[in-house]
């Protein structure tokens, strides 16, 4: 018996100490146990201020991806499947007060999203203009003057068009002259949205996803469930775990909103962890460099980070542009940064349980996250010397090519390095 109970503690307490610092994040701010869902938390959060540029040298071209701003939940059942879960459950005089308010709540929250599912909210639009505000201050050489040309181009999807014009508003707002061309076109989805290479690599995370010891992260929903109904048999046991992760997703999306109403009260710190870190298994097999995926579902975005290179180059050569602006998906973005090995996104970690706390999504790609590769030239003239740093979520990030000058690279430095890695990731693509 005693036996049985230390291995019942051991079962409740090891994946918390293999994530005990994304356990003490959630402590401090329950809006992380979002995930993809977690609100840009930037200026609420301080930004650290910027290393300035080498003597000489200053900003002259923005090459830019970001992922749209906040939005409404996706799916048709995101608000519905809750509410109708509760309202069987009151038909037969079974909720709490507790479970009565929270059906009533719900219930508003259903109706206003009814024609609004997925689109930009108004926390959103504001993320990408307070984006622009930041770029114009952090590199005003680069909107400066007359004839200056911005290029802007998004996916098809509306929040993602949404998004890209609250940014692009507020840069021409600030220099009347310049001359910004947007679109969303089919087109430019393969580059803008929808990744390559997906047909092996789909087959290779599906393999990694079986992998995945069952129960890692066990979620208990009993005393969720006791908060909001009396014991009763109308709901299955699978259907009242079930009716926890509903509320969850909605409870993280509310972020996303101008509202004070919270459903966090309803969960444990513990709750949202492990039922955290089970989503951030999946996205890190998904979109990161799992070994179990023989690290190589990055490559999914290299048709977009030879299309920056190649962009880049361009305005080096034959100037043109001040800034080239991608919107699209977390879903790109993620495995671009991971691609491109910005700071530890590309970890490499082959114990699921450690996923955890080596690779963390709100951290990477929140709403409106967003890359932005920053080229500095020598103010006296000259391409030999061109200069990059790349920011994440407006932080300067470490990059796979040292110098002297860190944040700071040199371009050439570091496109070869992007050039050798991507024609590797080929011949081993081509060996799947």
């Amino acid at each position: 018996m005693l036996i049985k109970r230390l291995l019942l503690i051991l079962w409740a307490v090891v994946p918390l100490l293999s994530g005990a610092a994304t356990f003490d994040d959630f402590a401090a701010n329950p809006c992380k146990s979002g995930g993809c869902l977690y609100a840009y938390p930037y200026p609420a959060q301080p930004l650290p201020a910027l290393t300035a540029a080498p003597e000489g040298y200053e900003p002259f071209y923005i090459d830019h991806y970001g992922r749209h701003g906040s939005r409404w939940l996706i799916e048709p059942g995101d608000y519905v499947k809750p509410v109708r879960f509760l309202e069987r459950l009151d038909s037969a005089n079974l909720l709490t007060p507790l479970g009565k308010r929270t059906l009533d709540d719900l219930k508003a929250w259903q109706l206003q999203s009814d024609t609004r599912r997925g689109e930009l909210t108004d926390v959103g639009a504001e993320q990408h203009q307070g984006i622009a505000r930041r770029m114009l201050q952090n590199f005003p050489q680069v909107f400066r003057g007359r004839d200056k040309v911005v290029r802007a181009r998004s996916s098809v999807v509306i929040r993602c068009i949404l998004s890209m014009l609250n940014e692009t508003s507020v840069l021409q707002a600030s220099n009347p002259a310049l001359r910004i061309f947007t679109d969303a076109s089919h087109a430019d989805m393969k580059v803008i949205a929808n990744g390559s290479a997906q047909e092996k690599l789909g087959k290779l995370k599906a393999e990694a996803r079986k992998q995945v010891p069952p129960g890692l992260y066990p979620v208990d929903w009993r005393k969720f469930s006791r908060q909001l109904m009396f014991d009763n048999d109308v709901l299955t046991d699978s259907e009242k775990s079930y009716l926890m992760h509903l509320l969850r997703q909605v409870a993280v999306s509310l972020q996303n909103h101008k509202t004070d109403y919270s459903l966090f009260q309803l969960f444990t710190t513990e709750d949202l962890f492990r039922m955290w870190a089970n989503d951030n298994i999946q996205q890190y097999i998904a979109f990161g460099n799992s070994p179990h995926t023989r690290n190589m579902v990055p490559y999914q975005e290299a048709h977009l980070l030879r299309e920056m290179i190649a962009t880049a180059d361009d305005v080096i050569a034959n100037g043109g542009r001040a800034a080239d602006l991608r919107f699209g998906h977390d879903v790109v973005l993620i495995s671009l940064a991971t691609l491109m090995e910005l700071d530890n996104f590309n970890v490499s970690v082959d114990d699921f349980a450690q996923v955890a706390e080596a690779w963390r999504n709100y951290e990477i790609f929140p709403m409106a996250c967003n890359i932005q590769m920053v080229f500095y030239r020598p103010v006296a003239g000259g391409q030999d010397d061109i200069l990059v740093k790349v920011l994440i979520n407006e932080h300067e990030a470490q990059l796979p090519v040292g110098h002297d000058s860190a944040p700071y690279c040199r371009w050439a430095d570091l496109k070869r390095y992007y050039e050798e890695k991507l024609s590797r990731m080929d011949n081993e693509y081509e060996k799947l």
